[in-house]
């Protein structure tokens, strides 16, 4: 006789195997992909002559691909010890980690605090800055979003503390019965399908259709799916896409949302991943269809996940979003910031000072706070 726990894994599985994206081995994009792997893996879809070249791109080319001085992170502790005034606040917290609080409750999304973006600790992507606080240091959580289990989007020793903690999880079919794996306790997880929702103290969080890849290993490639999030409070909307779609299938975002006030976009891009990320065009334009609003740009300035210089995305929405009429918000790491305060001023592009600084973290922030090597 199965227990109450193998149930309940047995009913993740049901559900995984009954969704139409699934084909029994692996979940499929309903728009086809370049490739349903990263950069690396792209390579052998390209000519033979050029597989060297890009090859060698990524594992050693590009111009500032890492930060020559410090990035500035501020502690966020004393916004957090007050409401938002405007009843919507967000805290980039690096990469695509972000603190939503809307209506009084709090949402964190795709939780990231290792020191690398790596299955393991001495080699991968290493952080350019230490985390602004740690899990410990956080306002008590109503939601964590996890849109898919990349290692830079999905930080097991972070889940494990945040379980600590008693907050819940709220991610993509499959993605539970990892977590479950690691100790997460299974009434703490609800998976979500794409359009199914759920209430956390009067906020609607829906899980959306994204174009993107999983796995955390060669031997698991896309054996959980991924999802874009939207937080809707009683006067506020929030989309989070730590995933990518682009035109035609950007426009499964519009239905969304009838207004986006606050908009998450995932920046780093290259063609090679041309069609799982979003980059900053592609991004403006999903931004435009989901009713615009304020556009907070994340997933740059904390890993060298790409081959462009690691600002080219600040950059390049900088110059192209007032010509199409997107306000940005763009914050420093850590910068707890309301948009309806934020767009008051312009933006101030914090990232120009960081490489002719060429400085060291100061002594507070040389390690990041739960003590990993950053």
């Amino acid at each position: 006789m199965l227990t109450p726990q193998g149930r309940a894994r047995g009913l993740r599985r049901e559900r995984v195997l009954a969704c139409p994206r699934f084909d029994g081995a692996a979940f499929r994009n309903i728009v086809a992909a370049q490739t349903d792997a990263g950069a690396i893996e792209a390579l052998a879809q390209r000519p033979r002559a050029a597989r060297g070249d890009v090859l060698r791109e990524y594992l050693s080319g590009g111009v500032r691909r890492t930060p020559r001085g410090a990035i500035p992170v501020l502690r966020p502790h004393a916004a957090w010890a007050e409401a938002p005034a405007t009843g919507l606040r967000a805290t980039w917290l690096g990469h695509s980690t972000v603190l939503l609080e809307l209506d009084g409750v709090r949402v964190l999304t795709d939780p990231v605090w290792a020191g690398r973006a790596s299955p393991v600790s001495f080699a991968g992507p290493k952080r350019f800055h230490a985390a602004p606080a740690s899990i410990a240091e956080l306002p008590p959580l109503d939601a964590v979003l996890l849109s898919h289990d990349h290692y830079d989007h999905l930080d097991r020793e972070a889940v494990l503390a945040l379980a600590r903690t008693g907050t819940s999880f709220f991610t993509s079919l499959g993605v539970g019965e990892r977590l479950e794996a690691w100790g997460v306790p299974h009434d703490r997880v609800v998976e979500l399908d794409w359009w199914e929702s759920v209430e956390v103290r009067g906020v609607r969080v829906t899980a959306a259709p994204s174009r993107r890849f999983s796995g955390r290993s060669l031997l698991d490639r896309n054996r959980t799916a991924w999802s874009s999030f939207h937080v809707r409070g009683r006067g506020t909307r929030c989309s989070s896409a730590a995933t990518r779609a682009s035109p035609p299938s950007t426009r499964t975002y519009a239905a969304a949302s009838d207004r986006s006030i606050w908009s998450c976009w995932r920046s780093a891009f290259h063609p090679a991943w041309g069609d799982i990320h979003l980059g900053p065009d592609n991004a403006l334009e999903a931004h435009a269809l989901l009713g615009g609003g304020a556009l907070l740009p994340v997933h740059w300035g904390t890993f060298k996940l790409a081959l462009h210089a690691w600002d080219e995305p600040a950059e390049t929405l900088l110059a192209r979003a007032p010509g199409l009429g997107v306000p940005l918000v763009m914050p420093r790491v850590g910068e707890a910031v309301e948009p309806a305060h934020a767009l008051e001023a312009p933006v101030a592009p914090w990232w120009r000072a960081v490489d002719e600084a060429r400085g060291t973290l100061p002594a507070d922030l040389a390690l990041e706070p739960d003590g990993v090597e950053p």
